[in-house]
């Protein structure tokens, strides 16, 4: 069954696909594109092109075709399970794998190697995502909690809901920064500028991000970051805001920065109680060789 939506322009001024997005902020403008050339979307009950640029009092409808489900195939790919038992699965990902298939990435994913390694998965995300709770981007390396049935999930998922589980990562950034402590309590949405990037903006959900300084260098500050919530991108974005972005994020920070393989942010501590046993448990996964070698590195600039 495809969903449906009825909107009623107000205000909002601009071609239709970009309007669309601004009504419907986690979609993307090329989805919007596609329902228009699918006839998905009409005004005033008539077919429009994307370059459309609406009217105060027109009137939207839309049929958001289902998803089809991407047809997910087990891959023999290494995998770190650092636990495993018949509830749960705690997994060390590796900088530069993707978590979940997607248009972009339908294969080579944690979950394609997820399937192979691991007999047991969750349902509750669906054909995409089994098992995952939780994500880190493709370029951050780190601890993951992995669900192998659907009350695992469930009182995993509610863990981070309630923000009674524990995700300390440990982040290389630009600057030095003066104070020891400190917190970033600014609300994340999508970026009204660049629909991949997130931003702090008003109306943004909330998020929290507390860090202190491990080490500082010439020119860069090694920092240890505990997260409250768990916005997509949250620690990049709030670095960027206060004027200090992950050393080699290629969205966030500046171009010209340290030769790595993606941003300089591991998520090296994750604690969660156990959904069975009810029993705390503490993992920890150290830095990659690129991570440490560069901090060498940067101990022996002056």
């Amino acid at each position: 069954m495809a969903k449906e939506y009825h909107f009623t322009i107000e205000q909002q001024k601009g071609r239709i696909d970009k309007v669309m997005t601004e009504l419907m902020p986690e979609k993307s403008r090329s989805a919007v594109q596609q329902w228009i050339k699918e006839r998905n979307l009409l005004v005033n009950e008539q077919t429009v092109k994307s370059n459309y640029m609406v009217q105060k009092g027109d009137k939207i409808y839309l049929a958001e075709p289902e998803a089809v489900p991407l047809d997910v195939q087990a891959e023999e790919i290494p995998l770190e399970i650092v636990y495993e038992d018949k509830d749960v699965a705690v997994i060390n990902k590796p900088q530069g794998m993707v978590v979940h298939p997607s248009a972009g990435h339908p294969d080579g994913t944690l979950v394609n190697a997820l399937l192979f390694h691991i007999d047991d998965l969750s349902g509750i995300n669906g054909v995409i995502r089994p098992g995952i709770v939780h994500r880190i981007d493709k370029d951050t390396s780190g601890l993951l909690m992995i669900a192998k049935n659907d009350h695992a999930h469930e009182k995993l998922a509610a863990q981070l809901k309630d923000k009674s589980s524990f995700r300390e990562y440990t982040a290389l950034v630009h600057g030095v920064i003066p104070h020891e402590k400190g917190t970033v309590d600014a609300p994340i949405g999508r970026s009204k500028t660049n629909r991949k990037m997130m931003a702090i903006v008003e109306e943004g959900r909330q998020a929290v991000t507390h860090f202190q300084v491990l080490e500082r260098f010439p020119k860069f500050t090694l920092l240890s970051l505990q997260l409250e919530t768990g916005r997509t991108h949250q620690i990049r974005t709030h670095m960027k805001y206060i004027g200090y972005p992950i050393a080699g994020d290629p969205v966030y920070g500046p171009r010209k920065t340290l030769k790595g393989k993606g941003q300089f942010l591991h998520a090296g501590k994750l604690g969660f109680v156990h959904p069975t046993t009810n029993e705390w448990m503490m993992f920890e996964a150290p830095l990659p060789e690129i991570f440490e070698q560069t901090i060498e590195k940067l101990k022996h600039q002056h």
